[in-house]
């Protein structure tokens, strides 16, 4: 189970097309990997605000939202969720959520420009909303603004 300052796996899943998405395509950049299912009610909230963080990060950082259900289910899901424009892919195989050491959802893995691990956050609700911003801003380099850390 890879934890903060390690390299963090490649294998991010896959597209409905069966392509590979993977870590190193959005090299120099933060990315928030989020494995999620819709049959979780805080991954349904969470997503589109990660959409708003990633539009306000301009371009420092990418949402990789990885779902943990089937190929039909997340083939409806995209086709539901189409006008948010952050990456998404499923993992059919387990091999993400294998590498990434997922054992339950929400689960949330922040990481850096480097591709080293900033964070992971596992089975986490509204109350990590602070640790959770300041990791992504630890991420993409950013200084949390003082009103959010009081």
């Amino acid at each position: 189970m890879p934890v903060a300052g390690e390299i963090a796996p490649d294998n991010l899943g896959v597209t409905l097309k069966d392509e590979p998405v993977r870590l190193k395509d959005y090299a120099g950049k933060a990315v928030v990997i989020s494995f999620w299912a819709s049959w979780c009610p805080y991954c349904l909230k969470e997503l589109p605000i990660l959409y708003h963080v990633q539009k306000a990060a301009k371009g420092r950082l990418q949402v990789v939202a990885i779902n943990t259900e089937d190929d039909d289910t997340f083939r409806k899901l995209v086709r539901a969720m189409r006008t948010l424009d952050i990456a998404m892919s499923y993992d059919p195989e387990h091999k993400a959520r294998d590498a990434f050491g997922v054992s339950g959802i929400p689960h949330m893995v922040i990481i850096g420009s480097d591709g080293r691990i900033v964070e992971v956050f596992r089975g986490y609700d509204e109350s990590s909303l602070k640790p959770i911003v300041a990791a992504i801003n630890r991420a993409i380099g950013a200084e949390a603004p003082e009103s959010a850390s009081q």
